[in-house]
């Protein structure tokens, strides 16, 4: 991408900054519509599209067949008449031909999905016609869209579930799926690219607008849903003593097994019919997915996570039992929620339920994830929160991770390293760390900034996880707790609900921390180089040693010193980023002690060192 300066220009960065950002053209030009604003805030002109989905669909688990209709009524709130619709058909990943990110079994290659009919304010379309570019639909219209109206669109169709080749959904085992991406959606249509026209391959993640969803899933006798959205009808499709448990679930700290092992197995948890039509509504969410399964143990809890207003929210973990390790799932989720509503971020958790699902992947859904069983109890915690955290990033927040992966995942990292080390205090997370330290500032480097879907690899995964997690979590060091969450809030009153680009959250930062925080932006998520502090000298002093430290790389990170005394006790010193804010390159920490230091240690988990070699030092 290439960049502009805007030296003068602050309306590209609040009035307090004295060191603007670099400034992409097409961002600067949202600046001068009023669609985006100095201070972070959307700007007057803000406005983005909406729309609600009335998704009835039927899922047969033997066959794997999804079919069904949608009908959507999609609100044009942008200034622009619309000649055409995008559509995203996100199964046609699995289609002959489409373009993937990674390779797939031949078994799993589809028609990908069939369009039997389709109409928009009435007019009907030719659906052997329609121009299918893989997992776009771009739709004309003989009348437009008109700016500030609504169309009325409606579409039936069907497409058989993968049955391998998970990649984010598909058939779990047998008995067992989840099911997400499943029906035609509009594109985001925003005021910085219009229609978001970017094929989805496999690998760089999702942009939808928030929407409203009511969803009716039919599925045959015994198999159980879970959705995004609420349950309406439990006492329709659940025995009622499991639906009196899910009720009492609702109102309980404690965890109340809703399904067991042996449950499970005996059937007759659903009503006897046939088939049954499972009913959940949804408000102002990204993205609507729906699991099943006719053999899964349930366990739920609930906990206060607004203490103003008294509401919970509950939670849920739903798994095979053959998989022992899903056993403390639920206390993890519960832990996390709890951790993420009066923690960090802080925020009341914004959903009235989360559920983990048992599956094959390690993805985030709107009240849902879907993960797979792990090794280690460790491993469990780190994937559960991290999952989970994504709540808050992209879902509350509306993030466009196809181009700024970084704005989502990168707050899931930090969140992951966070929320572990308050679920478990003997867990030290050091997720992408290594990888980082190894790869700073090679050809397999590249600023945070670049856009998602000019990277693969190993740039991908440190520009997405550990580097903006890295970032993060300095500044938060940097400002301490309670200012980086009202800097953190700022950010998220600004946003939530809306589309953030990467201008909105530096500046919204700024503005809510009363700081000028471009010197570390510009630094870390802009420019190139790597970590590396060293000891540089040792002194003795009358009141005990200075220990001066150097910055050989251009990374700014703090400083973690581990003294181990003579009579073998130790002392920690720490000392946040803000000494690198002058553009020094050395720092000297004092120490006061009577004890000779026999050994100086430098750096810890979360800071990472491409060249550590000089970290030690030995006393005489």
């Amino acid at each position: 991408m290439r960049f502009l300066r805007f030296a003068l220009l602050l309306l590209a960065a609040p009035a307090l900054a004295q060191n603007p950002l670099p400034l992409a053209r097409n961002f600067q030009s949202l600046f001068e519509k009023g669609t985006r604003s100095a201070t972070g805030a959307p700007g007057p002109n803000y406005w983005q599209n909406t729309a609600d989905y009335d998704l009835n669909v039927s899922f047969d688990p033997a066959t794997r067949r999804v079919a069904g209709t949608v009908d959507i009524k999609y609100v044009n709130n942008s200034p622009d008449a619309l000649p055409q619709i995008w559509f995203k058909l996100y199964p046609n990943l699995y289609q002959k031909g489409a373009p993937r990110s990674r390779a797939i079994a031949p078994e799993d290659v589809s028609a990908g999905v069939s369009i039997s009919a389709l109409s928009i304010n009435g007019e009907t379309f030719d659906v052997k016609k329609l121009p299918v570019q893989a997992t776009n639909l771009p739709v004309k219209l003989a009348q437009p869209v008109a700016a500030h109206a609504t169309a009325t669109v409606r579409v039936a169709y069907s497409y058989l579930l993968n049955k391998g080749s998970h990649q984010r959904t598909g058939e779990v085992e047998p008995g067992a799926d989840f099911v997400a991406y499943f029906f035609p959606r509009i594109a985001v249509y925003d005021d910085l690219d219009g229609w978001n026209k970017l094929p989805y391959t496999g690998d760089a993640e999702f942009y939808n607008d928030f929407a409203n969803f009511k969803a009716a899933i039919t599925v045959p006798k015994d198999f159980v849903v879970w959705a995004t959205g609420d349950l309406a009808n439990a006492a329709q499709v659940l025995a009622p003593k499991y639906a009196q448990r899910l009720k009492e679930a609702e109102q309980k700290d404690a965890i109340t097994t809703i399904i067991s092992p042996v449950e499970a197995q005996q059937r007759g948890i659903t009503a006897a019919k046939p088939q049954n039509t499972w009913r959940f509504e949804a408000k102002n969410v990204t993205d609507f997915v729906f699991a099943t399964a006719d053999h899964y143990t349930w366990q739920s809890t609930s906990l206060v996570v607004d203490p103003a207003t008294k509401r919970r929210t509950r939670v849920d973990a739903v798994y095979s039992a053959k998989h022992k390790d899903y056993e403390e799932v639920i206390q993890f989720a519960r832990k996390t929620v709890e951790a993420m509503s009066y923690t960090f971020p802080r925020w009341p958790y914004p959903y009235a339920h989360e559920t983990v699902f048992d599956g094959l992947d390690q993805m985030e859904y709107p009240m849902m994830v879907n993960d797979n069983p792990t090794d280690t109890r460790d491993d469990a915690i780190t994937l559960t929160d991290h999952e989970i955290f994504h709540t808050m990033f992209p879902f509350y927040m509306g993030i466009n991770e196809t181009k700024y992966g970084w704005m989502d995942e990168g707050w899931a990292t930090i969140g992951e390293w966070v929320l572990s080390s308050i679920i478990e205090p003997k867990l030290d997370d050091d997720y992408g760390i290594a990888r980082y330290a190894q790869f700073a500032d090679t050809e397999q480097d590249a600023p945070i900034v670049t856009l998602t879907t000019q990277l693969s690899g190993v740039p991908s995964f440190l520009n997405s996880y550990p580097k903006p997690g890295l970032g993060y979590l300095y500044v938060r060091d940097m400002l301490g707790d309670e200012l980086f969450t009202k800097a953190l809030h700022t950010y998220i009153r600004n946003w939530n609900g809306k589309h953030p680009l990467p201008p909105d959250f530096f500046n919204s930062m700024n503005t809510g921390a009363g700081r000028d925080l471009n010197w570390f932006w510009q630094r870390w998520f802009f420019e190139g180089g790597y970590p590396d502090l060293a000891i540089a000298r040792v002194e003795k002093t009358a009141p005990g040693y200075d220990i001066r430290i150097e910055a050989h790389g251009r990374k700014p990170v703090p400083v973690d010193l581990t003294l181990t005394f003579a009579d073998n006790t130790t002392q920690k010193l720490h000392r946040s980023i803000s000494f690198w804010e002058s553009g020094e390159t050395f720092v000297t920490v004092p120490v006061v002690s009577k004890q000779p230091i026999r050994r100086i240690t430098l750096g810890s988990t979360l800071v990472p060192d491409s060249y550590p070699k000089d970290n030690v030092w030995e006393g005489k």
